[in-house]
């Protein structure tokens, strides 16, 4: 019986070494632009595969690139890289693509017109696989408008000539009525939508007798009521600066134009001391009369009290009678001021730094 059962499990050894499983390899692992439709999921050992890149796809190697299945399952190693083919911008465009000039392939540029433009053309294009683009740049017309009715009793006055049925979008216009009316309204425009302003309606307008400005006058007016765009003139006191426009104008509205302001001098509020006034380095007392215009400025000296002994300028500006003297500016004493004045702020040498300006005190007025 014992030579039975060795015959047995040899019989047992030898069934088990047949069915033991054979290498294979799975599909080769690819990068991105590697042709795949042509490989197989399951490979046999030594069997060989050669890898292409897809369409719209340039090879990193001009010779194709071949891989072996190995006995140990795994695939020998492959170099071959694919970079997607570039389509070049169109130059137009380039200033919205952020300072490129090419897009890789299957890249879509959406277009859009702004409002008040129709587009012509395609609205999309794609980067194709030769490196061309589906659709070239479409264009972006102005919307057409009918040209614009003229109000009743008046006329149209286009900002630019016109010629034909139409005008394009942003184009404007002013109405106007036959002296004395004016129109609700003044301006036209074609608008995006394609329509045209309607035109207003000519009524009769006047305004008020024109209001006084303090510290100034009408240079030449009847004081009555005025028609729409009767103007006025006005004029400041002597030595007032006016600020604004010096003629004012009745309006469609019924209402005047912004008036002007007549802007007050200032004086310089102290007593001793040396300014900078129209380019010219005063003594105070030798400002005669002490008055600066509104908007002028006046340079004081301070004394530097760190670091090396100088002095520096600050300016103050005019502003309406009311000028500042800046916080660091120190007026000398009688004795200094007389006996000692070389050794004041605005005689020693300046600083050759540039100190920051100093902060104002409280205003002095005229």
């Amino acid at each position: 019986m014992a030579p039975m059962l060795a015959l047995l499990v040899l019989s047992q050894v030898a069934l088990y070494t047949t069915v033991t499983p054979k290498k294979v390899c799975g599909r080769p692992p690819v990068t991105d632009g590697i042709d795949e439709l042509s490989l197989k999921a399951v490979y046999e050992v030594e069997e060989e595969v050669t890898l292409t890149c897809e369409q719209g796809y340039l090879p990193s190697t001009a010779t194709p690139r071949r891989l072996s299945c190995t006995t140990t399952g795994e695939w020998t190693q492959s170099d071959l890289a694919c970079s997607p083919k570039m389509c070049p911008i169109p130059r137009p465009l380039q200033p919205l693509a952020r300072g490129r000039t090419e897009a890789p392939f299957k890249s879509v540029l959406n277009f859009t017109c702004d409002d008040g433009y129709v587009m012509q053309g395609a609205n999309e294009s794609r980067c194709l696989h030769d490196g061309t683009w589906s659709n070239p740049a479409p264009l972006c017309k102005a919307v057409n408008c009918d040209l614009p009715k003229p109000p009743t009793d008046g006329r149209i006055a286009h900002d630019k000539p016109v010629s034909g049925s139409t005008t394009i979008y942003g184009q404007g216009w002013t109405y106007e009525c036959n002296p004395p009316k004016a129109p609700s309204y003044e301006r036209g425009t074609c608008m995006a939508d394609g329509r045209a302003t309607e035109p207003p309606v000519c009524r009769d307008v006047s305004c008020t007798i024109p209001p006084s400005i303090p510290n100034g006058f009408i240079t030449f007016a009847v004081m009555r009521q005025h028609s729409y765009k009767e103007t006025v003139k006005y004029a400041c006191n002597e030595h007032y600066v006016l600020e604004g426009e010096a003629e004012i104008q009745c309006q469609n509205t019924g209402t005047w134009s912004s008036m002007p302001v007549c802007r007050a001098p200032c004086k310089v509020g102290i007593k001793r001391g040396r300014i900078l006034y129209n380019a010219r380095k005063l003594w105070i007392a030798d400002l005669k009369p002490n008055r600066v215009l509104h908007g002028e400025n006046v340079t004081f000296y301070c004394l530097n009290k760190a670091g090396e002994r100088c002095g520096y300028p600050v300016a103050s500006t005019c502003n309406d009678g009311t000028l500042s003297i800046p916080e660091c500016f120190e007026e000398p004493g009688k004795v200094d001021y007389t006996i000692r004045a070389k050794t004041l702020p605005s005689e020693i040498a300046m600083c050759t730094a540039l100190l920051p300006a100093s902060p104002t005190s409280p205003a002095r007025a005229a």
